[in-house]
């Protein structure tokens, strides 16, 4: 899929991409934001601590 990868390096690359980027990593940098998307993806992996229903069945 060269036509995808080509179409996010131009817009990496285009002033509105530039600000995107620099604001990524703006969040990237705050410690609350670190721990919200450190929970998402746990959540995503299934290593989450359960959803409260074991032993009710």
């Amino acid at each position: 899929m060269p036509g995808i990868i080509s179409k996010l390096k131009s817009y990496a690359r285009s002033p509105q991409g530039r600000r995107t980027i620099a604001r990524g990593r703006r969040e990237a940098a705050n410690p609350r934001r670190r721990a919200q998307a450190r929970s998402l993806l746990g959540r995503l992996r299934g290593g989450g601590r359960g959803h409260g229903t074991a032993g009710r069945y």
